[in-house]
């Protein structure tokens, strides 16, 4: 069997890049955490940012075994709150990769929203990284009837591509 062709570390480098972006646009602006949001049944930016961080520390403790961290100790009342939580949530995805952990089996998992649920870690683990891609989506297209914009590309396929080199 070959190797998979989209890694998990793949994944969570991808999920780390669009963090550092949207790290150094709101350290730059915290402003915009105050602006209204209503994805994900929030209410402000800061509010959509702790649920993003959130479900990834949630699900990145109960994949190496640990109790979930309860959503309102999880502070978002500055980007340096934010993204510490983020960070944590990254050092324990990094611990889990490390961890030989059996990625198909199904455990059983707490969720916010919906209770207890069984998947895979592996499907949890992609779940998590992916679901901060998503909302970072929804979350440029908001910001920018504010004047703000993200001047950078969030699509994976830079990741590792280039323009070819003008010849002539």
């Amino acid at each position: 069997m070959s190797e998979p062709i989209l890694t998990a570390t793949d994944a969570l480098k991808w999920n780390q890049t669009t963090h550092e972006n949207w790290r150094k646009l709101l350290a730059a602006h915290p402003a915009i955490l105050g602006l209204p949001c209503d994805i994900a049944q929030t209410s402000t930016v800061a509010q959509l940012l702790q649920h993003i961080v959130a479900v990834e520390l949630r699900y990145a403790e109960q994949l190496l075994g640990l109790p979930p961290t309860d959503y309102a100790n999880i502070p978002f009342d500055s980007v340096d709150a934010i993204y510490a939580t983020h960070d944590r949530a990254s050092a324990l995805y990094r611990q889990a990769l490390e961890a030989g952990i059996d990625w198909d089996r199904k455990i059983e998992f707490t969720t916010r929203t919906m209770g207890q649920m069984v998947a895979s870690p592996k499907t949890i683990f992609f779940h998590a990284i992916f679901h901060g891609i998503r909302h970072y989506a929804q979350l440029g297209t908001l910001i920018r009837p504010h004047g703000y914009a993200a001047e950078w590309q969030g699509d994976y396929l830079l990741m590792g591509a280039s323009r070819p080199p003008i010849v002539g």
